[in-house]
Parts: structure tokens; C-alpha cells; sequence
């Protein structure tokens, strides 16, 4: 879930842009509402999602049995990187996410940019991953016996849904968000308490979580490297939580401990359920590419009494339909944020005069989806896409939190041991490469995305050089705000 802050006017917000006056001097500050309790739910929700509903399988299939091990690995990686998040979130509580970090650090307008449209082409790759999962999770919930080509189908038509969803505006909410959590939580545990069942009748075999086997005969590390930056694309999301800052109590000092504590709780929950699945069910039928319900065989499984048809795949749809939802919502604003901005065509900015949603911005990035699903539809393609691109936008974010310690602020925050940002550039930056074994399709997919942005701002900076005179240039990056969940 992500808080997002967009502008509903237009000429008048160009008009306090030329007259330099900002829309933070003329806007009341956000009331600060949520406590520990309630931001530990949403950053738990936030990760909680389609990775590891849909993906268990996917990173079983290059590891075998320690499948544990990838989600662990990207757990540690998560938490690395939050120390440096946790150090800017606290710094600077603004609603605006890496896009800001990035600005204040390098101040280089065109790097902002790229930024913040990885962000938001994250977000389109995210949704696409949890619309294909939701349809075979539709598929499997009423029996139908569907192939490839009507898979993809209802994935666009589940699309088409959440654009009409996102068309018609949606209100978010702490306590909407504290409902979907525990409902996606519902699922991983029934996974958990499955396994502990499964165990008590004799049907577990967890020595299988310490065999390895890779497919293509790679050594462990290359192995679990490729599996990790895959899984990494389950643990996004925390940092999400950022975009709060300006509406969380005591910011400073809650922020840090209650991170940490989601992060600990999601890690420790991913780990317990990826080592039910493998000591439950042979590793062959988990990494079936086709199949994007594993946890849903490992239920079936473990407690053959258990109602799993009538029950799980409707869980499951119900949290990848979350994830795709909100995921949309944010793409959309910040596709929004970044035409108001003038950064890009100014046709993305507009707004419908009765829903007040950003209707042309939705149209862009449903297209982009439906292209997405319609020829790159595989979830693991998509899935590790989401994780490439946030790799990347981490990677910038821990080298961010090193040049910003020459920027002292007034007030106590957060400060991260100096060799954790470092590392988490190191880690981050690594898993990005292709030494890692991740499909290169993943590569096409992210280079495509970029490619559209790159000419969208090429052409927006000769329309506004040609017709106005004036530089393209982010204007106020504090405006922007999103963030990818998975």
C-alpha cells in the first residue's frame, strides 16, 4: 500500500510554481495519526503479498530444498537497505520517497527523473506480476480448465478492472489497510500451521530443506544469488512506509524500532513457509512453470481435509488483488505528479473534471500492463523485472544516505553504522547484474520501460524548449510521492 500526494488543480498549481510559491507553503501539514501499533500492520501488509504467494515455486525450482535460503538472503538484504531508509525517512520526514533522497543528494534534474519513473514503471511490472497470478488463482478457485491464452485474457481483463477501480478513485485508509493485511496474513499462516500439522501426523519430511539442486548444474552460490534476486522481489515494500513519515507520531523515534520489527516478522514468516513447502511437496511440482499457486498444493497436501478449494485460491487472489490495486494507484499519481512537473507531457496531468482521478495518466499505465502481460505474461519474468528495478533505485538510495551526511539537519534522527549503506550498495548493485543468472528477458522488459520514459521526457524537453523557451526540470521533488509493493 502506498499513501500518495497528487494535486487536484492544475493551472493553479502551475501558476504558484511560476510565482515560487510552493504547494507545502499553501497546504495544511498531514495529521499524524498513525502510532506503533498501526505502522508496524501496514509494514507488515505492505510486504506481505503476490512474491511469495506466487514466486515460492519459481525460486525452488534454481535452489531445491534451501529454499529458505533465497528468502533469507533477500531478508537481509531488505533489512540492510532499511537502515539506510530509516536514516533518510527520519531525516527528512517528507512524503516523497527515493525520488527526494536522490534530488537532494546529486541534484541532477534528469537523474530525479529516472529515478522516479523506475519507481513508477515498478509499480506497472508489480501489478502485471499479480494480475497473472490472480487469474490463475481465478482459474483454479471455480474449476476452470484454462490454457495459456485464456489466462492471459482474464489477466487483462482483471487489468481493465482495477483501472476502472482506480478511474472511479480510491480512498485509502489505515484501517482498510489493517483489514487486507490480516487477511493476506490469514493465508501464510494456514500455510504455517499446516506444516506443524503435517509434522504431528508424520507427513512432513523437513530434512528436504537442507538438500540443494539447481537444474542447470550451477554451484551453490551462483544458484542461490540467481534464486535471491528473484525472492528479493517478495521482501519490496517496507519501503513503502516512508511515504507516512508526515502522517506517523514521533517519526524519529518509533520509525526505526517498528521497521526493523516488520521486516523481522515478514522474514521470519517467508522463511517458515517456504521450508513447509519444500518438506510437503516434491520440488518438481512446486517449480512447475505453469503452476502459480504452490502454496495452494502445499495446503492441499499437508491437511487433505482442510476445504483448500473452496478457501485458498480465493486468499491468494484476494492479496495479489491488493497488491495490483495499489500498486496501479501509485504508478498512475506518480505518472500524474511527474507531468505536473513538467517533465513530461502535460496530457498525462490531466484530471477528470466529476471523478477528480488522473484518467489519462490510468489509461498510460493500463496500456503499459496489458503490454506487459500480453507479451512478457510469465510471473517469474515480471516478478524479478519488479525486483531489478528496485535493486537499482536502492542501490542509488544507500549511496544517497552517504552524500547526505554532509547535509546536517536541526533535529535528532536516525544514523545508520556507516558500512551498512555501503554494503547495501555493494549487495544491492551486485544482484542487479547479470553475473547473477537472472533471465535477461528481465533486462528487455526494464530497458523497454526505461526506453518509453527516456523519449517521453526527450520529447516533453523539445516541446518546451521549442514552444515555451523554458529548461524541463523537476520543479518541487518533494511533490512526489509512490513506491512499489509487491
Amino acid at each position: 500500500m502506498t499513501q500518495l500526494s497528487t494535486s487536484d488543480g492544475g493551472a493553479s498549481e502551475r501558476g504558484a510554481q511560476g510565482s515560487g510559491t510552493s504547494v507545502t507553503e499553501r497546504e495544511p501539514e498531514l495529521k499524524r495519526v498513525m502510532g506503533p501499533k498501526l505502522l508496524l500492520l501496514f509494514i507488515v501488509g505492505d510486504i506481505l503479498g503476490t512474491g511469495i504467494y506466487a514466486l515460492t515455486g519459481q525460486v525452488a525450482g534454481a535452489v531445491g530444498g534451501i529454499v529458505w535460503v533465497p528468502f533469507l538472503v533477500a531478508f537481509v538484504v531488505a533489512t540492510i537497505t532499511a537502515f539506510s531508509y530509516l536514516e533518510l525517512v527520519t531525516k527528512y520526514p517528507q512524503a516523497a520517497g527515493a525520488a527526494l533522497y536522490t534530488h537532494k543528494a546529486f541534484g541532477i534534474h534528469f537523474v530525479t527523473f529516472l529515478v522516479c519513473f523506475i519507481v513508477m514503471s515498478s509499480g506497472v511490472t508489480s501489478a502485471s506480476t499479480a494480475s497473472r497470478a490472480f487469474a490463475q488463482n481465478l482459474a483454479l478457485g471455480f474449476g476452470l480448465d484454462w490454457g495459456g491464452a485464456a489466462i492471459t485474457f482474464a489477466a487483462i481483463g482483471f487489468m481493465l478492472v482495477v483501472a476502472a477501480v482506480n478511474f472511479r478513485g480510491v480512498g485509502e485508509s489505515v484501517k482498510a489497510n489493517v483489514v487486507l493485511t490480516l487477511v493476506e496474513l490469514s493465508g501464510l499462516l494456514i500455510v504455517i500451521l499446516v506444516g506443524f500439522y503435517a509434522i504431528t501426523q508424520g507427513n512432513a519430511d523437513f530434512s528436504q530443506a537442507l538438500i540443494f539442486e539447481s537444474p542447470d548444474d550451477k554451484n551453490p552460490f551462483l544458484a542461490v544469488t540467481a534464486a535471491t534476486s528473484l525472492a528479493f522481489f517478495a521482501m519490496v515494500g517496507f519501503e513503502d512506509s516512508v511515504n507516512m513519515a508526515e502522517e506517523t507520531k514521533d517519526p524519529s523515534r518509533i520509525f526505526p524500532k517498528v521497521m526493523l520489527s516488520g521486516l523481522a516478522i515478514t522474514g521470519v514468516i517467508y522463511v517458515l513457509v517456504s521450508m513447509t513447502a519444500v518438506a510437503l511437496v516434491p520440488i518438481g511440482v512446486l517449480s512447475d512453470p505453469d503452476n502459480a499457486t504452490p502454496l495452494f498444493d502445499v495446503v492441499q497436501t499437508g491437511a487433505p481435509g482442510f476445504p483448500t478449494e473452496q478457501l485458498f485460491p480465493f486468499i491468494s487472489m484476494f492479496a495479489v488483488a491488493n497488491s495490483a490495486l495499489i500498486n496501479m494507484l501509485m504508478a498512475s499519481r506518480l505518472l500524474y505528479g511527474m507531468a505536473k512537473e513538467l517533465v513530461l507531457p502535460s496530457v498525462l496531468g490531466k484530471v477528470h473534471p466529476v471523478r477528480r482521478t488522473p484518467w489519462v495518466a490510468i489509461i498510460f499505465t493500463t496500456l503499459l500492463s496489458v503490454f506487459l502481460i500480453t507479451f512478457f505474461g510469465d510471473v517469474a519474468a515480471l516478478g524479478g523485472t519488479t525486483a531489478l528495478l528496485l535493486l537499482a533505485v536502492f542501490t542509488v538510495v544507500n549511496i544517497a544516505v552517504l552524500v547526505l551526511r554532509k547535509d546536517p539537519v536541526e533535529h535528532d534522527h536516525f544514523h545508520a553504522p556507516t558500512f551498512l549503506p555501503v554494503l547495501g550498495a555493494f549487495f544491492c548493485a551486485y544482484l542487479v547484474g547479470p553475473w547473477t543468472g537472472r533471465d535477461f528477458v528481465q533486462y528487455r522488459i526494464a530497458g523497454v520501460l526505461l526506453a518509453i520514459g527516456v523519449v517521453l521526457w526527450a520529447l516533453t524537453w523539445a516541446y518546451n524548449r521549442g514552444r515555451y523557451g523554458r529548461k524541463t526540470f523537476m520543479r518541487e521533488p518533494d511533490q512526489l510521492s509512490g513506491s512499489s509493493s509487491d
